[in-house]
């Protein structure tokens, strides 16, 4: 399983996926409801559809490790993720919109955000890789 470098990948993305839910992605000051201007960080769970869709992705990734006898339904998943955590940046990004002002800006581990679909588009090209080497093994039988 992890001689496999697409495992690799995919334990990358979800560590990555775990320490998103405990850092923050933006800070900056945000106005409340008397008008009054409060630094606040903004983590996953700082919104409940940004939360669900980052364990979402934490889930899927971690259960696609396990998977790797199913290289097929790997992929599927994999491409899934991807899909859900892109959308999950661009939630964090229009999140962002809702702050007055970015005095600290984007966070550095904002990046670990980032990482998480680079992570999973690697793992992805290396279990297509895969799945066409076995592929081409069957013909040759």
């Amino acid at each position: 399983m992890l001689q496999r470098i697409q495992s690799i990948w995919l334990l990358l993305a979800a560590v990555c996926g775990f320490l998103t839910l405990k850092f923050s992605f933006f800070s900056g000051n945000k106005l409340d409801a008397s008008n009054v201007k409060t630094f606040q960080y903004l983590i996953a769970s700082g919104s409940i559809i940004i939360l669900i869709l980052t364990v979402a992705v934490f889930v899927a990734v971690l259960i696609t490790i396990f998977l790797y006898k199913n290289r097929k339904l790997q992929l599927r998943i994999t491409l899934s993720a991807i899909i859900v955590s892109l959308l999950n940046i661009f939630l964090y990004y229009r999140e962002t919109k809702k702050f007055v002002e970015g005095e600290s800006g984007y966070n550095l581990t904002s990046l670990l955000a980032v990482a998480i679909p680079v992570f999973l588009i690697l793992a992805a090209r290396n279990i297509y890789r895969d799945e066409k080497l076995v592929k081409s093994m069957d013909r040759l039988r």
